[in-house]
């Protein structure tokens, strides 16, 4: 084999995209929003796995064990026959004299609600919003792919649609998101190439549930 024909035949044809009929001449086309859900016949039970909390769960337990371990300790100390601590007595003073509709008590009933409400949503909700969870193909394998990664591999799809100058990606839990300028071709065009482009790579992200894509294309402003 010649050196010509082992170069043609390691050669090949990069993949195109169809042009779409129809152009535009406006400063700014927002493509149709469309969903783009999962295909095949696997798993797409998948759910967010529940974080461990252990940033709050340890703050929790070392306020606690301080407060615990500083009062049994004066207990222990006034059964001993020591006099109590002064911030025992001074508690147990404002305890006894003030008013429940005094300012201080009023403040502190409400940031005693707020904990409160603060550590039952993170007991009661999953956590961990950055993560997408993907289909399920083995059984006992569960995957899961990170928002900013996603919104990485998307915009390395739409550079490559020709006529598209930047693109800024964002993808939510439910909704994916690009900002395109397009620096030569129509705006119809290139939005339809794109809507075609970050469809199938949504597609091929594997995610469990279909996210809600919008596309947006402008021109560059001069100057």
């Amino acid at each position: 084999m010649s050196d010509d024909e082992a170069r043609a035949a390691d050669t090949a044809r990069l993949p195109t995209l169809e042009k779409t009929p129809g152009g535009g001449d406006g400063l700014e086309q927002s493509g149709s929003a469309a969903d783009y859900a999962p295909t095949g016949d696997d798993d797409h039970s998948g759910r967010r796995p529940w974080s461990a909390r252990r940033v709050p769960a340890a703050l929790v337990a070392v306020v606690l064990l301080g407060a615990l371990g500083l009062l049994l300790y004066d207990v222990a100390a006034v059964r001993a026959g020591r006099p109590a601590m002064a911030w025992r007595t001074w508690l147990a003073h404002q305890l006894a004299t003030r008013h429940l509709d005094s300012t201080w008590v009023l403040a502190a009933a409400a940031f005693a609600v707020l904990l409160g409400v603060w550590l039952l949503v993170l007991a009661l909700t999953p956590g961990l919003r950055e993560l997408l969870p993907m289909r399920r193909t083995a059984p006992g394998v569960r995957a899961r792919l990170d928002r900013s990664a996603a919104a990485l591999v998307l915009r390395d799809r739409a550079m490559e649609v020709a006529g598209v100058q930047s693109v800024r990606m964002t993808v939510g839990r439910r909704k994916a998101r690009a900002r395109a300028f397009a620096h030569f071709r129509e705006l119809d065009e290139v939005r339809g190439d794109l809507d075609r482009a970050l469809g199938d790579g949504l597609a091929q992200l594997g995610l469990a549930h279909g996210l809600h894509l919008t596309v947006e294309v402008r021109r560059p402003k001069k100057g």
